[in-house]
């Protein structure tokens, strides 16, 4: 979609860095992503594409798309950066159980997304890959991955969750067995909306703090995730953006991104990482709130109904595959 943010010297010269590696890895996933959406856009609407330099060190390219026919809001972020962690962020680490001295030099890349669908029968898909590096409190470097890939339906498809979670299963094994399982759980007790006692969606998987058995091994891992996000999401757009809905549908749905937005404001740590560090492009990580959401009091869907279905495994979360 764009060039990297690094110089192509810098690149050619840091070939093997993981650096360079994970920022050409992550470019890649936000390209592909991005046209295979544009593919399932029947009025031909593409990507705005948005390059930017942050003044501090790095910068990002940041793909929008805004009322299109299948997407009403769709956002591909990646980002570059590097220099002095704020305190706030240092604070949050050292919660997280890091050994972290204060004005520590990092540096972090990733891809970010979270598509907002136009039909209530497609769903919203979130995924988000990223690689850290700090220095620790005696000077050594540490480093880490974290992402995931997660799925927030606003009517419940059996075979589509079977399909999401079966595709993310088959990446995760190609490294083991027991990723999936591990991260199939903690993407279930992340995407928590506490105050509301449900899950933001179905699930799928997430993890941070990934640096075992090696730098190599996480990568590749990484990288089988990352992948998979095409084959994951894009057959289910397709399979669902020309249903008929009605009214009722649209209600929900935008009842339902009000509890989405909820969680990115209140409870994300990307959010909140994002909003602490100094120079940081406030559009680009609030691009995964929906174009419109919606609030009514006190709204309990009847439980026999496919909202009060959906509740009730927002509530208590299921295996899938």
């Amino acid at each position: 979609m764009s060039e990297p943010i690094t110089d192509d010297g810098t690149r050619r010269k840091n070939q093997s860095d993981i650096k360079v590696r994970m920022e050409e890895f992550v470019m890649r996933v936000q390209h592909d992503f991005c046209r295979a959406l544009e593919a399932e856009e029947t009025g031909g609407k593409k990507f705005r594409v948005d390059r930017w330099l942050r003044k501090e060190g790095g910068g990002g390219v940041t793909c929008v798309m805004q009322e299109g026919e299948t997407f009403e809001k769709a956002g591909v972020n990646v980002s570059v950066v590097h220099g002095t962690l704020p305190k706030g962020a240092v604070e949050q680490m050292r919660a997280r159980g890091k050994k972290m001295k204060e004005n520590v030099p990092f540096f972090a890349t990733g891809v970010s997304c979270v598509i907002h669908p136009r039909n209530p029968f497609v769903p919203t898909v979130h995924f988000n890959y990223r690689y850290f590096e700090v220095e620790d409190d005696t000077g050594d470097k540490i480093w880490w991955f974290g992402g995931g890939t997660d799925l927030t339906p606003y009517y419940l498809n059996e075979d589509d969750a079977k399909h999401f979670h079966k595709t993310l299963k088959q990446a995760c094994d190609k490294h083991g067995p027991a990723f999936y399982p591990k991260f199939k759980k903690w993407c279930d007790d992340y995407f928590v909306i506490s105050h509301r006692g449900e899950r933001r969606g179905i699930g799928g998987i997430f993890f941070d703090d990934l640096d075992k058995p090696s730098l190599e091994d996480c990568f590749k891992f990484i990288q089988s995730c990352g992948e998979s996000v095409v084959e994951s999401y894009v057959p289910l757009v397709n399979k669902h953006k020309n249903d008929p809905y009605t009214k009722e549908h649209r209600e929900w749905q935008l009842l339902r991104r009000g509890r989405y937005t909820e969680f990115n404001l209140v409870y994300d740590r990307g959010t909140k990482f994002g909003l602490f560090t100094p120079g940081a492009r406030f559009e680009s990580i609030l691009m995964s709130l929906p174009l419109y959401a919606k609030w009514e009091y006190m709204h309990i869907p009847d439980p026999s109904t496919p909202e009060g279905k959906l509740t009730e495994i927002l509530k208590n979360p299921r295996d899938w595959v």
